[in-house]
Order: structure tokens, then sequence, then C-alpha cells
């Protein structure tokens, strides 16, 4: 089911096919900390032709977990990018040379481009503003393991979920489960109109909020994002709306006892520091989870 498969879009993948991912990712997290020779003599090329800490030494530790090797870049400066080589003919110098490509950039299909590039697996770690598949299924994980299930609960996304790629895979994955979504955004940063109309078309419940102290009382789930300072051209204005997109001790007076905080980091001033002490904040547990889920990615691809 996994083996060989590409992973571009949260489209593409089933409830089955997470369900499968899970349970190896529970799996694989005895082995977290351990060598382990699952992918012995296989190697993974990374092209990150953007920044990233948690995505790409997630990615590198899982490889390295599981017995195999590492090459690629981080930035495209020292490479042939540099003179001009397109994205096509990297990919194919990078399949030359590996098993698997994971690849992050800046526009939007690169990584589409480069699974019909390469003749080995793709794995998209995040491009353009839409995709980052491998982060929303992290996240669901996350929702799954705290909770022993993601099916019945109450799931609020926080800040400007137009902008955040995680935010678009997130909801696309979300499709896969009977939740209620709360989307709690200026109106002006709420998703694009294609992804409201692809998630409302597969039957996810969705209600829209401006403020966070309405609804928080009714939710199992807290994901924040930043508010994106760049997007405003009135700086005014950011600085009037960004203190209601912000979690504090005072926001949490009135939740639910098994209330979780999550966040894909890096986190800005949208969760004051004094949260990372409370029972509901469980973003780095998150994101050491995806050493784990990345393992259990890999080896499903790669598996003998």
């Amino acid at each position: 089911m996994w083996r060989g498969r590409d992973v571009i879009s949260a489209r593409d993948f089933n409830r089955v096919d997470l369900e499968e991912l899970f349970e190896m990712a529970r799996y694989m997290e005895k082995y977290a900390k351990s060598r382990v020779e699952f992918l012995k003599g296989k190697i993974m090329a990374v092209a990150f032709f953007e920044p990233s800490t948690r995505t790409r030494l997630s990615f590198e530790v899982a490889m390295k977990r599981l017995g195999g090797d590492v090459i690629g870049f981080w930035g495209a400066e020292g490479t042939s990018v540099e003179k001009g080589e397109t994205l096509a003919d990297t990919i194919r110098m990078l399949d030359a040379y590996s098993d698997i490509i994971v690849i992050r950039h800046k526009y939007e299909g690169a990584a589409k481009l480069a699974a019909e590039v390469a003749e080995s697996p793709v794995i998209n770690a995040g491009d353009g503003a839409y995709n980052h598949p491998t982060q929303a299924m992290l996240d669901v994980y996350t929702i799954w393991r705290e909770f022993g299930t993601v099916d019945g609960l109450n799931i609020g996304l926080l800040g400007d979920l137009r902008h955040a790629r995680t935010i678009n895979s997130l909801l696309e994955i979300l499709t896969n489960f009977k939740v209620r979504v709360y989307l709690i955004s200026p109106e002006l940063l709420r998703p694009r109109v294609e992804t409201i109309n692809y998630i409302q078309s597969r039957g996810l419940m969705l209600s829209f909020h401006t403020n966070i102290e309405e609804v928080i009382h009714e939710l199992d789930v807290v994901y924040v994002v930043r508010i994106q300072k760049e997007r405003f051209i009135d700086p005014l204005e950011y600085e009037r709306i960004k203190g209601s997109y912000k979690i504090t001790l005072d926001t949490l007076k009135n939740v639910k006892k098994n209330l979780i905080i999550l966040h894909p980091l890096p986190r800005v001033d949208e969760i004051d520091h004094r949260v990372d002490s409370t029972p509901y904040a469980k973003y780095f547990r998150q994101a050491a989870f995806g050493v784990p889920l990345r393992m259990a990615l890999l080896y499903l691809i790669l598996q003998p």
C-alpha cells in the first residue's frame, strides 16, 4: 500500500493509509533514540531549497536511526543551482545517487515536478504556501497518540489560516476523520476558497470564528500558527489583530481538562512562554514525534 509511493499531497491518502502509518510510527517510537538496520544500504537525498530545522533534521535522524545514509544540500549555495541548473536536472542527479528524495521548495508544484522526473519515490517536505503533507500526518498522529482516537474531537485552528501551508494539509488530512473543526482567524486570513470547497465536499464539519474566547471551552485541540505580519499592508491593523490570536494563561481559564495545544513551530509570540509549563502544552512532544513518524514513513515506502 505504501511501498514505492510518492508523498506529494495530503489528498492522496485515505484513512486506511493513515492508520497503517500511525501504527507503524507507534512501533518505531521504541527505536527513536537507538539504531536499527531496517534500511541498511538505503540512501536518502535531501534537497532543501528553503530553510528548515525540525522537518529536515527529523528526516535525517529518522533515516540514520533506520540504518540508512543521507546525502543532499540545505540551500542552493555551493550547488549547481547557483550556476543555473534546472530543478528537473538537479532531481535527476539526486535520483541517480539515492533511493528516495525529500524536497522542500518555495514554489508550489516543485515536489510534483520532482516526482514526475524521478524514478525513486519523492516526499514533499513543504512546497509553496499550500502543501506540507508529512507535517499534517505528524499533527494528526500527535492527536491520535494523545487521545487514542481522532474521531469525535473538536479541533480549533487559530491564526493565519490562509498562508500557513501546514493548515491546508491538516484540513485535508482531517477529512478522513469524524471531527468538527473551528476556524478561528480574521476574515481576511481564512483558508483559501478552494481548500474550503474541497473539505466541505468531503463532509468535514466547519464553523468560522473571529474570537478564540468564544469557543475555547468547547475545544479538545487548539492548533496555533502565527499571524504573519508581512501579510498586512497597515502595521496598525496587524498590531490590533495579533493580540487577539495569542494563547496566554488567561485564555486557558475555562478549558477542558484534557485540552492539548499544538503548534508546527517555530513560534514567535502567539503562545505565551508561561503556557509551556501547563499540562496543555504538547507542541514540543509533537515535534519529538517527528522522528518516529518519519521513520515509519521511510520504512513503509522503502521496505524490502
